[in-house]
């Protein structure tokens, strides 16, 4: 039988040692403050850590993608305390966010109670959350963090919640969900080599394991730009793109298709995307749309996991 290791916690401040310094411009690298917004089933852009409008300034301010709404992140290394739960309001206020997220090493159940008053008592438009970050280590392993949502919005997951529920973005979101249930059911249901584990969540991106933790395959879908698409996303990790692109001619002959190479280089990851245009919100064609996801997906697997 094979020996198991041991998780160990590791002290925060062993890998952070300063708040602003080391842990606020870690967690503004797109791969890491992934991390946070997939486990909060939201995708954020313009990511500025530090920012400040007049006296105010927060740890990290962005903006919701689907609806624009600002977001802010305040950070605190320690137990959550009076004082940064006065912060988080002030800023909430100076930036006139509209999804509010206080990450600390741990809570004080007072604070969290009235996290969790504030989700029952502001406008349904305004979420907050309280988040855990942890590090943990099996062995001689890389540290590895993790996110732990302690309190949130009521059916956060469901949809974004707005008075009368007539919120064409929670409408938006419902429908992301259903698309990929709906996928998941008929690529299984045609025998797919795919490993759809993933739970379908109401977002536009669905994201699939291909063996490595040096890339996934991310599948989309965008409605403001009419496509479905399948990508291999590449965090932070230059050289491998290079590699593949490289070997570009012989990837996109094994495939049959031609692929959108988008190194970005003004940003932390890389894609290798194929895409189809369409209306993804339109279900009459969502038929179609799987099965041009699941072939092109298997397709995308079976190649790179030659080359990756």
């Amino acid at each position: 039988m094979n020996e198991l290791g041991t998780l160990q916690k590791i002290d925060l401040r062993k890998v952070w040692t300063h708040e602003a310094h080391d842990f606020t411009q870690w967690l503004a690298e797109e791969e890491h403050i992934k991390l946070l917004v997939d486990e909060l089933d939201i995708e954020i852009e313009n990511i500025k850590p530090e920012a400040s409008t007049g006296r105010y300034n927060v740890d990290i301010v962005a903006d919701e993608v689907d609806t624009g709404k600002k977001v802010i992140i305040e950070n605190q290394l320690e137990y959550t305390d009076h004082k940064h739960l006065g912060q988080l309001l002030t800023y909430a206020s100076g930036w006139d966010a509209s999804i509010i997220i206080w990450i600390v090493k741990d809570y004080r159940e007072e604070h969290k109670q009235a996290i969790d008053w504030f989700n029952r008592h502001m406008p349904e438009t305004i979420s907050f959350f309280l988040v855990q970050i942890e590090l943990w280590q099996i062995g001689t392993s890389k540290v590895a963090p993790k996110f732990n949502i302690v309190a949130q919005p009521n059916d956060w997951a469901k949809t974004v919640k707005v008075s009368g529920g007539q919120n064409l973005v929670s409408e938006l979101k419902l429908q992301q969900q259903e698309f990929w249930t709906q996928f998941k059911e008929y690529a299984n249901n045609n025998n797919t080599s795919l490993s759809l584990n993933g739970k379908a969540k109401p977002q536009h991106w669905y994201n699939i394991n291909i063996g490595t933790s040096r890339a996934y395959i991310t599948l989309v879908f965008h409605s403001k730009n009419n496509l479905v698409g399948s990508e291999v996303y590449i965090p932070k990790d230059d050289l491998l793109f290079q590699q593949l692109y490289a070997k570009k001619d012989k990837i996109e002959q094994l495939l049959g298709f031609d692929l959108d190479w988008q190194e970005l280089p003004e940003k932390t990851a890389s894609r290798i995307r194929a895409f189809k245009s369409c209306d993804p919100t339109n279900m009459e064609e969502w038929q179609e749309q799987f099965e041009w996801l699941q072939q092109t997906t298997e397709k995308l697997h079976k190649v790179f996991k030659k080359y990756i």
